[in-house]
C-alpha cells in the first residue's frame, strides 16, 4: 500500500482516538456540535436538494413541491443553527421517545413470537417493558439522558479510531508479508540465472 495512505490512516485513528475522549469528557459540548452537525448537515441537503431541482425541473415532474420541501430544509438548518441551544435540548427527548417505541414495538412482537410456538418469548417481553421503562426514565431525566448519548457519541468516535490503527497493522503486517514473497521470488528467479553462469 501507499506510504501516504498508511500515514494518513495512523493521522486519522489518532485524532479519532482524541477527538472521542474529549466527547467522553466534555458531554455538554458534544451536544452542542451534534446538534451544529445536524444543523449544517440539514441546511447543506436542502441546498444540495434546491440546486437539484433548478437542474431537473425541465425533465421531472412536480419540482414546485421539490422545491417547497428544498427551501423548507434550508430554513430548519438555518433554525438549527441559529438555535443550537433548542437543537442540543431536543436531542435527548428524541433518544428517549425512539427508546420508548423501541421498547413498545419489542412488547408486541413478543406476542407474536408467542403465537409462533418461540419457547423465549417472555424474554422478548420483558425486554421491551425494560426498554421502555428506561426510555420513560430518560424522558424524566433528560439531563443524564443527554450525557448519555454524548458519552456513546465519544465510544463510538473512540471505536472507529481504534479500528482504524488496528487497521494500520494489519496493512503492515500484509505489506510485509507481500513484500517477503515478493523477495523470495526475486531470489528463485535469480539462482537458475547463478547456475547457467
Amino acid at each position: 500500500m501507499v506510504k501516504s495512505t498508511k500515514i494518513w490512516l495512523i493521522i486519522s485513528g489518532i485524532l479519532l482516538l482524541a477527538l472521542g475522549i474529549m466527547c467522553i469528557a466534555n458531554p455538554e459540548a458534544t451536544l452542542f456540535a451534534t446538534a451544529w452537525l445536524i444543523g449544517c448537515f440539514t441546511l447543506f441537503s436542502g441546498i444540495s436538494r434546491l440546486v437539484f431541482t433548478f437542474r431537473t425541473e425541465r425533465f421531472l415532474p412536480n419540482s414546485g413541491t421539490r422545491m417547497i420541501s428544498a427551501i423548507l430544509q434550508i430554513l430548519i438548518g438555518i433554525i438549527f443553527l441559529c438555535n443550537n441551544l433548542f437543537v442540543a435540548i431536543s436531542i435527548p427527548i428524541v433518544c428517549a421517545m425512539w427508546v420508548i417505541i423501541e421498547g413498545v414495538i419489542i412488547f408486541i412482537q413478543s406476542f407474536d413470537f408467542k403465537k409462533v410456538g418461540f419457547s423465549k418469548w417472555w424474554f422478548l417481553m420483558i425486554l421491551g417493558i425494560a426498554t421502555a421503562a428506561l426510555g420513560v426514565l430518560g424522558m424524566y431525566h433528560l439531563e443524564a439522558t443527554g450525557y448519555i448519548v454524548a458519552i456513546l457519541i465519544g465510544i463510538a468516535i473512540v471505536s472507529i479510531g481504534v479500528a482504524y490503527l488496528v487497521a494500520f497493522t494489519g496493512i503492515h503486517k500484509f505489506d510485509k508479508e507481500v513484500t517477503k514473497i515478493g523477495n523470495n521470488i526475486k531470489d528463485m528467479l535469480q539462482e537458475p540465472k547463478q547456475e547457467n553462469e
